[in-house]
């Protein structure tokens, strides 16, 4: 492993764990073995490896996904892209808990100073995921699945969807956190899906 890759998994583990403000580059340098100047042959300093390690952990996070929707092809319905999408989060959050904390970290409470390029990346990537799921609702709408709503409502419903699975996956027991989600997904698609409605 290139001291690099190790400067940013140990960076990713403190960030992670600490936060951007919390996190010294000395204590990078020590869980790397190395003295702090020598980080500066790799990277510019603390704000240069912020940023990289979160487009990284980023990229890996949008890929998985995309991998995920690669998985399906035209025999599955639009439920169950739908709904094995939104599972293939939850998956990911379950065996990357410190990638996925350091995201939700990075993007809720952002260091001041880099606050608009954390935005600006996470949007890229948010597009790129919304772009994957509108086709999706659009699939689901032509076949008759999906009522005729707006996609941007859909849109809307399902990212908190994914977002509130999210702490499901960290504040429940995994069985407690599944019956959780399992119960979400069905309210959510009783909702859109056509000629029927939420139970209550």
């Amino acid at each position: 492993m290139s001291t690099a890759t190790l400067i940013k998994e140990v960076a990713l583990h403190l960030f992670a764990q600490k936060g951007y403000e919390g996190t010294a580059l000395s204590e990078i340098a020590d869980g790397v073995g190395i003295k702090k100047p020598s980080l500066y042959a790799h990277f510019n300093g603390k704000d240069d490896l912020f940023v990289t390690v979160f487009k990284e952990v980023l990229d890996e996070y949008t890929s998985s996904i995309h991998m995920a929707l690669k998985e399906l092809n035209g025999k599955y319905t639009a439920e169950e892209k739908l709904r094995h999408l939104l599972f293939c989060h939850c998956r990911y959050y379950k065996d990357h808990k410190e990638h996925a904390a350091f995201l939700k970290r990075a993007t809720l409470f952002p260091p001041s100073e880099l606050a608009e390029c954390l935005h600006t990346e996470f949007s890229i990537a948010e597009v790129i995921m919304n772009e994957w799921l509108i086709a999706l609702f659009q699939e689901g709408i032509d076949s008759g699945e999906i009522h005729a709503a707006n996609i941007d409502d859909l849109l809307a419903t399902y990212n908190c969807l994914i977002d509130g699975f999210f702490l499901q996956m960290f504040y429940y027991k995994e069985q407690d956190a599944g019956i959780k989600i399992q119960s979400a997904w069905k309210i959510f698609w009783q909702g859109i899906s056509d000629g029927s409605k939420p139970n209550g």
